[in-house]
């Protein structure tokens, strides 16, 4: 109440607790009575302490840090040779603001968790190709899980047709389409419906001498090309599509039309249905957000659908929740595609989680997802594949993901966490807005889909 000191602990209030203790003693002067009335009293603010808000240990803090060059500017910069002919401009020296992890407990070490076989992490350099190398990467691993095989498929070869099949949209939408860099996982599943898969080995999309790939200049002089072709209405699909693939060949190489295995050359099609032995049609997008009805396949508002694709499943939080935890304790691993712009996203320690001042655990919910996702302060970041789980002693879950990015490399190439973070549950379920997993992790939900 107004006019009275408010005290606490551990953030929570004794005002309220205050004032009905002085209210109870107004009842009777008799001192037993008192008595009996204070102990009710302590054993309801004893309880109150009990509520998860108030049994916090700690409050966490933030910290100013200065902002330094990290592995994008030490190495993927300096191995592109657009970069070392020329000064790169310095940075204002900046500072952001970031969880403090002092006396943070969180995992230190892939050790720690329990795992899915996965290949290796590679760099995704300087492009916005995440989705095409945490997909891929995605079914690298199913193909293991299905069949044993250990593969390394090329991510360039499913960026490429990906921008002919962008431009193509482009054209049929007269300029009404939205081409650039980012896309999401089931363009992967797509392409590899359509065009098929290659081995890395066989397409990497790297020019000779090339140890990064680098599409900053190539994106654009196709979006300067596309953007003549608007204001001039040359509307022509076959030049147009023409144009695109004979910058993208300049810049990646063309991709072979045929794949060759154990002495054997098949299509790319073939590649992917015989050898790979991968069902497309297995893999199924979930999201969950409140601006779309539960138990429905809806579209994904966000820019990188660049194509408006409505075939994503949508499902309510703790379902969403309970499908990440139970496939990857069967073994799934998943793509995960959401946020990693918090203060509690440390890439320095390969961490991420949400700091008790920004939201408590408790009181994370649909709610508090769609309210950052509706305000957007929640955007569709990244893309990067789950691989791993642990349990923590207060029974909270971690996530060990596999990350193409550069953040999780600024620990060094010779640390054991080069390439990975650790996401705590909360952050997943706060920040991570869609996953793909296989159909059989679906299967007890799909009757509940609307036809």
């Amino acid at each position: 109440m107004e006019g009275q000191p408010r005290f606490t602990h551990r953030g929570c209030s004794f005002s309220v607790l205050a004032e009905m203790g002085a209210g109870l003693r107004t009842f009777t002067h008799k001192n037993y009575t008192i008595m009996k009335l204070n102990i009710i009293a302590w054993l309801s603010f004893t309880t109150l302490l009990a509520h998860p808000l108030c049994a916090q240990d700690t409050h966490q803090k933030g910290t100013f840090v200065p902002q330094k060059p990290g592995y994008f500017q030490n190495s993927i910069l300096k191995g592109i040779d657009d970069y070392q002919h020329q000064s790169v401009p310095k940075e204002a020296p900046s500072r952001a603001f970031k969880l403090d992890l002092t006396g943070v407990d969180y995992p230190k070490s892939l050790e720690e968790f329990t795992t899915v076989y996965r290949n290796n992490p590679i760099s995704q350099g300087n492009t916005g190709t995440c989705w095409s190398y945490s997909t891929t990467s995605y079914f690298e691993t199913e193909v293991y899980r299905l069949t044993k095989q250990k593969v390394k498929l090329s991510e360039a070869y499913t960026v490429y047709w990906e921008y002919v099949e962008k431009a193509r949209r482009f054209v049929e939408e007269r300029g009404n389409s939205h081409f650039d860099e980012g896309s999401e996982a089931n363009a992967v599943i797509r392409t590899f419906k359509k065009y098929g898969a290659m081995p890395y080995d066989q397409y990497s999309g790297l020019l000779p001498g090339e140890t990064y790939p680098n599409h900053s200049i190539m994106i654009k002089e196709m979006k300067d090309y596309l953007e003549n072709i608007r204001s001039t209405n040359a509307w022509n699909e076959e030049g147009v599509l023409s144009t695109i693939k004979s910058i993208l060949n300049h810049y990646m190489g063309t991709p072979p039309q045929q794949v060759t295995f154990q002495d054997k050359t098949m299509s790319p099609l073939d590649y992917v249905q015989n050898i790979l032995r991968l069902n497309m049609d297995d893999y199924i997008d979930v999201i969950s957000v409140m601006e779309q009805p539960y138990w429905q396949k809806v579209e994904y508002t966000v820019p990188d659908n660049w194509w408006h694709d409505t075939n994503y499943w949508n499902v309510p939080l703790d379902t969403f929740m309970r499908v990440v935890k139970s496939s990857i304790r069967a073994g799934y691993s998943m793509f995960v595609g959401g946020d990693v712009s918090e203060s509690g996203f440390v890439s320095w320690n390969n961490v991420a989680m949400i700091p008790t001042y920004d939201i408590p655990s408790a009181y994370i919910d649909e709610n508090a997802r769609e309210f950052r996702f509706a305000n957007g302060t929640t955007t569709d970041d990244h893309g990067m594949h789950l691989v791993g789980y642990k349990t923590d002693k207060n029974g909270k879950d971690w996530f060990l993901i596999k990350d193409s990015g550069s953040g999780s490399r600024n620990v060094g190439e010779g640390n054991p966490n080069f390439g990975y973070y650790f996401f705590q549950e909360d952050y997943v379920k706060l920040k991570i807005m869609y996953i793909v997993v296989h159909r059989d992790m679906m299967k007890n939900l799909l009757p509940l889909f609307k036809a």
